[in-house]
Protein backbone atom coordinates (compact mmCIF):
# COMPACT_ATOMS: atom_id res chain seq x y z
CA UNK A 1 0.00 0.00 0.00
CA UNK A 2 3.10 2.12 0.32
CA UNK A 3 4.43 1.74 -2.80
CA UNK A 4 1.17 2.29 -4.57
CA UNK A 5 0.55 5.48 -2.60
CA UNK A 6 3.90 6.78 -3.35
CA UNK A 7 3.64 5.31 -7.66
CA UNK A 8 0.15 7.96 -7.14
CA UNK A 9 2.33 10.97 -5.93
CA UNK A 10 0.76 10.46 -2.43
CA UNK A 11 2.19 10.39 1.27
CA UNK A 12 -0.96 9.57 3.69
CA UNK A 13 -1.66 9.05 7.24
CA UNK A 14 -4.34 6.38 7.47
CA UNK A 15 -5.81 4.32 9.91
CA UNK A 16 -8.81 1.79 10.08
CA UNK A 17 -10.81 0.76 13.16
CA UNK A 18 -13.32 -2.06 14.24
CA UNK A 19 -15.03 0.02 16.32
CA UNK A 20 -16.23 -3.08 18.53
CA UNK A 21 -13.25 -4.68 18.99
CA UNK A 22 -10.42 -2.06 18.93
CA UNK A 23 -8.13 -3.62 16.29
CA UNK A 24 -6.63 -1.15 13.84
CA UNK A 25 -4.42 -1.19 10.42
CA UNK A 26 -2.83 2.15 9.30
CA UNK A 27 -0.12 4.05 7.78
CA UNK A 28 1.49 6.28 9.45
CA UNK A 29 -1.58 7.08 11.20
CA UNK A 30 -0.13 9.78 13.99
CA UNK A 31 1.40 12.18 11.02
CA UNK A 32 -0.10 15.17 11.45
CA UNK A 33 -1.51 17.27 8.45
CA UNK A 34 -3.36 20.45 8.23
CA UNK A 35 -6.87 18.87 8.16
CA UNK A 36 -8.73 22.15 5.50
CA UNK A 37 -12.33 21.53 5.51
CA UNK A 38 -11.82 18.54 8.11
CA UNK A 39 -12.23 21.22 10.27
CA UNK A 40 -15.96 21.29 10.06
CA UNK A 41 -16.65 18.32 12.36
CA UNK A 42 -15.19 19.37 15.21
CA UNK A 43 -16.75 22.67 14.73
CA UNK A 44 -20.48 20.67 14.50
CA UNK A 45 -19.75 18.76 17.20
CA UNK A 46 -18.79 21.59 19.58
CA UNK A 47 -22.03 23.94 18.06
CA UNK A 48 -24.32 21.13 19.00
CA UNK A 49 -22.67 20.41 22.58
CA UNK A 50 -23.89 23.78 23.31
CA UNK A 51 -27.19 23.17 21.60
CA UNK A 52 -27.59 20.27 24.13
CA UNK A 53 -26.55 22.22 27.33
CA UNK A 54 -29.28 24.85 26.24
CA UNK A 55 -26.96 27.88 25.16
CA UNK A 56 -27.43 27.91 21.49
CA UNK A 57 -31.08 27.59 19.90
CA UNK A 58 -31.20 25.32 16.84
CA UNK A 59 -34.18 26.88 15.25
CA UNK A 60 -32.68 30.47 16.02
CA UNK A 61 -32.50 32.95 12.80
CA UNK A 62 -29.13 33.93 11.67
CA UNK A 63 -28.19 36.54 9.04
CA UNK A 64 -25.66 35.66 6.80
CA UNK A 65 -23.65 37.70 4.23
CA UNK A 66 -23.50 36.17 0.79
CA UNK A 67 -19.54 34.45 0.26
CA UNK A 68 -19.30 35.94 -3.22
CA UNK A 69 -16.93 33.12 -3.94
CA UNK A 70 -15.36 33.10 -7.62
CA UNK A 71 -12.97 30.56 -7.17
CA UNK A 72 -14.07 26.94 -8.49
CA UNK A 73 -15.19 24.55 -5.74
CA UNK A 74 -16.79 26.47 -2.72
CA UNK A 75 -20.40 25.22 -2.55
CA UNK A 76 -24.13 26.72 -0.88
CA UNK A 77 -23.95 30.69 1.23
CA UNK A 78 -20.30 30.53 -0.65
CA UNK A 79 -21.94 31.10 -3.91
CA UNK A 80 -24.82 32.90 -2.78
CA UNK A 81 -25.05 36.40 -4.15
CA UNK A 82 -27.68 38.12 -1.80
CA UNK A 83 -28.08 37.70 2.29
CA UNK A 84 -29.94 35.13 3.52
CA UNK A 85 -31.54 34.03 6.62
CA UNK A 86 -30.70 31.03 8.09
CA UNK A 87 -31.62 28.46 11.13
CA UNK A 88 -28.11 27.57 13.27
CA UNK A 89 -29.30 24.04 12.48
CA UNK A 90 -29.54 24.60 8.71
CA UNK A 91 -26.25 25.87 8.89
CA UNK A 92 -24.97 22.77 10.63
CA UNK A 93 -26.15 20.73 7.47
CA UNK A 94 -24.70 23.20 4.98
CA UNK A 95 -21.35 22.88 6.80
CA UNK A 96 -20.95 19.67 7.09
CA UNK A 97 -22.77 17.92 4.28
CA UNK A 98 -21.91 20.39 1.31
CA UNK A 99 -18.60 21.71 3.43
CA UNK A 100 -19.94 25.52 2.89
CA UNK A 101 -17.48 27.56 4.19
CA UNK A 102 -19.54 30.93 4.63
CA UNK A 103 -22.33 28.44 6.10
CA UNK A 104 -19.02 27.30 8.84
CA UNK A 105 -17.96 31.00 9.42
CA UNK A 106 -21.13 31.84 10.64
CA UNK A 107 -20.99 29.19 12.96
CA UNK A 108 -17.75 30.18 13.89
CA UNK A 109 -18.89 33.67 14.90
CA UNK A 110 -20.92 31.69 18.03
CA UNK A 111 -18.66 29.54 18.61
CA UNK A 112 -14.71 31.18 17.84
CA UNK A 113 -11.75 28.58 16.90
CA UNK A 114 -10.50 29.09 20.71
CA UNK A 115 -13.80 27.66 21.55
CA UNK A 116 -14.38 24.79 19.93
CA UNK A 117 -10.84 23.68 20.79
CA UNK A 118 -11.71 23.77 24.21
CA UNK A 119 -15.14 21.70 23.94
CA UNK A 120 -12.71 19.07 22.00
CA UNK A 121 -10.32 19.17 25.32
CA UNK A 122 -13.97 18.98 27.25
CA UNK A 123 -14.60 15.89 25.69
CA UNK A 124 -11.02 14.14 25.70
CA UNK A 125 -10.24 15.14 22.11
CA UNK A 126 -6.81 16.93 22.44
CA UNK A 127 -5.28 15.56 19.13
CA UNK A 128 -7.04 18.03 16.83
CA UNK A 129 -5.69 21.71 16.69
CA UNK A 130 -8.52 24.32 15.82
CA UNK A 131 -6.91 27.69 15.20
CA UNK A 132 -8.52 29.45 12.20
CA UNK A 133 -11.56 30.08 10.31
CA UNK A 134 -12.55 27.89 7.29
CA UNK A 135 -12.92 31.33 5.34
CA UNK A 136 -9.07 31.56 5.38
CA UNK A 137 -8.88 28.55 3.48
CA UNK A 138 -9.82 30.68 0.80
CA UNK A 139 -7.12 33.07 1.01
CA UNK A 140 -4.19 30.96 -0.70
CA UNK A 141 -2.47 31.94 -3.87
CA UNK A 142 -5.26 29.63 -6.17
CA UNK A 143 -7.22 32.53 -5.39
CA UNK A 144 -4.89 34.95 -7.43
CA UNK A 145 -4.53 33.36 -10.34
CA UNK A 146 -6.43 32.11 -13.38
CA UNK A 147 -7.79 29.02 -13.19
CA UNK A 148 -5.43 27.93 -16.25
CA UNK A 149 -2.70 28.58 -14.41
CA UNK A 150 -4.25 27.12 -10.76
CA UNK A 151 -1.26 24.58 -11.33
CA UNK A 152 1.16 26.99 -10.23
CA UNK A 153 -0.37 27.24 -7.00
CA UNK A 154 -0.03 23.52 -6.39
CA UNK A 155 3.58 23.40 -7.35
CA UNK A 156 4.45 26.16 -5.00
CA UNK A 157 2.52 24.31 -2.44
CA UNK A 158 4.48 21.06 -3.14
CA UNK A 159 7.75 22.75 -2.96
CA UNK A 160 8.14 25.01 -0.73
CA UNK A 161 7.41 23.41 2.47
CA UNK A 162 9.97 22.91 4.93
CA UNK A 163 11.33 19.33 6.23
CA UNK A 164 9.89 20.48 9.24
CA UNK A 165 6.48 20.72 7.81
CA UNK A 166 6.71 24.37 8.04
CA UNK A 167 5.00 26.37 4.70
CA UNK A 168 4.96 29.92 3.59
CA UNK A 169 1.41 29.20 2.67
CA UNK A 170 -0.24 29.54 6.26
CA UNK A 171 -3.03 27.02 5.81
CA UNK A 172 -0.56 23.99 5.01
CA UNK A 173 1.94 25.31 8.04
CA UNK A 174 1.42 22.71 10.67
CA UNK A 175 2.69 25.07 13.46
CA UNK A 176 -0.02 27.59 11.95
CA UNK A 177 -3.18 25.41 10.44
CA UNK A 178 -6.20 23.55 11.88
CA UNK A 179 -4.21 20.60 12.20
CA UNK A 180 -4.90 16.66 13.02
CA UNK A 181 -3.78 12.81 11.95
CA UNK A 182 -5.59 9.79 11.29
CA UNK A 183 -5.38 8.48 14.55
CA UNK A 184 -6.71 11.75 15.83
CA UNK A 185 -10.09 11.76 14.03
CA UNK A 186 -10.25 7.72 14.26
CA UNK A 187 -10.41 8.50 17.87
CA UNK A 188 -13.58 11.21 16.94
CA UNK A 189 -14.98 8.88 14.98
CA UNK A 190 -14.77 6.18 17.92
CA UNK A 191 -16.38 8.78 20.37
CA UNK A 192 -19.61 9.70 17.72
CA UNK A 193 -20.60 6.28 16.67
CA UNK A 194 -19.97 4.66 20.54
CA UNK A 195 -21.21 5.91 23.96
CA UNK A 196 -18.41 8.89 25.29
CA UNK A 197 -18.58 12.15 26.43
CA UNK A 198 -20.18 13.69 23.10
CA UNK A 199 -24.15 13.94 23.77
CA UNK A 200 -25.98 11.52 22.80
CA UNK A 201 -28.16 14.37 20.46
CA UNK A 202 -25.40 16.09 19.60
CA UNK A 203 -23.45 12.48 18.51
CA UNK A 204 -26.56 11.15 17.03
CA UNK A 205 -27.13 14.68 14.24
CA UNK A 206 -23.28 14.52 13.69
CA UNK A 207 -23.77 10.98 11.92
CA UNK A 208 -26.88 12.10 10.37
CA UNK A 209 -25.20 14.82 8.44
CA UNK A 210 -22.26 12.39 8.14
CA UNK A 211 -24.59 10.29 6.16
CA UNK A 212 -26.10 13.43 3.90
CA UNK A 213 -22.47 14.20 2.77
CA UNK A 214 -22.89 15.44 -0.89
CA UNK A 215 -19.29 14.94 -1.78
CA UNK A 216 -19.01 11.31 -2.68
CA UNK A 217 -16.11 11.35 -5.50
CA UNK A 218 -13.35 10.20 -3.18
CA UNK A 219 -14.13 7.00 -0.68
CA UNK A 220 -17.39 6.50 -1.40
CA UNK A 221 -17.10 4.26 -4.49
CA UNK A 222 -14.91 1.86 -2.28
CA UNK A 223 -17.28 1.98 0.58
CA UNK A 224 -20.64 2.32 -0.15
CA UNK A 225 -23.06 -0.36 -1.33
CA UNK A 226 -26.35 -2.00 -0.65
CA UNK A 227 -25.56 -3.70 1.93
CA UNK A 228 -23.38 -1.22 3.97
CA UNK A 229 -23.75 2.66 5.00
CA UNK A 230 -20.87 5.24 4.48
CA UNK A 231 -21.05 8.30 6.43
CA UNK A 232 -18.01 11.06 5.75
CA UNK A 233 -16.55 14.32 5.58
CA UNK A 234 -13.78 15.65 3.05
CA UNK A 235 -11.41 18.11 3.36
CA UNK A 236 -9.68 19.50 0.17
CA UNK A 237 -6.87 22.64 -0.20
CA UNK A 238 -4.50 22.69 -2.74
CA UNK A 239 -2.41 19.36 -2.88
CA UNK A 240 -4.50 18.11 0.45
CA UNK A 241 -6.92 15.30 -0.32
CA UNK A 242 -8.54 13.98 2.84
CA UNK A 243 -11.76 12.11 4.06
CA UNK A 244 -12.83 10.40 7.26
CA UNK A 245 -16.04 8.40 7.74
CA UNK A 246 -17.72 5.11 9.07
CA UNK A 247 -18.74 2.26 7.29
CA UNK A 248 -21.58 0.29 8.90
CA UNK A 249 -22.03 -3.28 7.26
CA UNK A 250 -25.29 -4.64 7.57
CA UNK A 251 -23.78 -7.91 9.20
CA UNK A 252 -23.36 -5.46 12.31
CA UNK A 253 -19.62 -4.94 11.94
CA UNK A 254 -18.30 -1.16 11.80
CA UNK A 255 -15.46 0.33 10.75
CA UNK A 256 -13.61 3.74 11.38
CA UNK A 257 -11.69 5.16 8.01
CA UNK A 258 -9.41 8.22 8.29
CA UNK A 259 -7.36 8.90 5.37
CA UNK A 260 -5.12 12.39 4.87
CA UNK A 261 -3.12 12.83 1.94
CA UNK A 262 -1.00 14.90 0.39
CA UNK A 263 0.15 14.71 -3.30
CA UNK A 264 3.27 15.78 -5.15
CA UNK A 265 1.53 16.31 -8.13
CA UNK A 266 1.04 19.79 -9.61
CA UNK A 267 -2.79 19.28 -10.70
CA UNK A 268 -5.99 20.55 -9.34
CA UNK A 269 -8.23 17.21 -10.60
CA UNK A 270 -6.52 14.03 -9.71
CA UNK A 271 -9.12 11.35 -9.69
CA UNK A 272 -6.29 8.95 -10.10
CA UNK A 273 -5.00 10.21 -6.85
CA UNK A 274 -8.50 9.73 -4.63
CA UNK A 275 -9.06 6.13 -6.76
CA UNK A 276 -5.72 4.98 -4.84
CA UNK A 277 -6.28 6.89 -1.43
CA UNK A 278 -9.94 4.57 -1.79
CA UNK A 279 -7.78 1.29 -2.33
CA UNK A 280 -5.35 1.70 0.29
CA UNK A 281 -8.40 2.59 2.46
CA UNK A 282 -10.25 -0.10 1.35
CA UNK A 283 -7.62 -2.96 1.67
CA UNK A 284 -6.94 -1.85 4.88
CA UNK A 285 -10.33 -2.49 6.38
CA UNK A 286 -11.20 -5.25 3.92
CA UNK A 287 -7.73 -7.43 5.76
CA UNK A 288 -9.28 -6.08 9.42
CA UNK A 289 -12.74 -7.42 8.56
CA UNK A 290 -11.43 -10.47 7.34
CA UNK A 291 -9.51 -10.67 10.86
CA UNK A 292 -12.73 -10.31 12.83
CA UNK A 293 -15.00 -12.62 11.16
CA UNK A 294 -14.91 -15.89 13.18
CA UNK A 295 -14.30 -19.47 12.05
CA UNK A 296 -10.79 -20.23 9.65
CA UNK A 297 -9.57 -18.14 7.25
CA UNK A 298 -8.83 -18.96 3.90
Amino acid sequence: MRDLLDEGGLRGSFLVRDLDTGDELGIDPDAEFPIASLVKLPLAIATLERVARGELDAAARIDVTPGRGTARGPTGLSRFRHPATVAVDDLLYLSTAISDSTAADALFAMTPPAAVAAELRRLGHDGIAIRHLTGDLAQTPAERLAPADAHLAHSLAINAATDGDGHPIAQLDVSRANTGSARAFTDLLQALWRPSKIHPDAAARVRELMADNLLRQRLTPDFAADASRWSSKTGTLLNLRHEVGVVEHADGQAFAVAALTQSRVPAVTQPGAEAQMAQVARTLRDELRERGRPGPRH
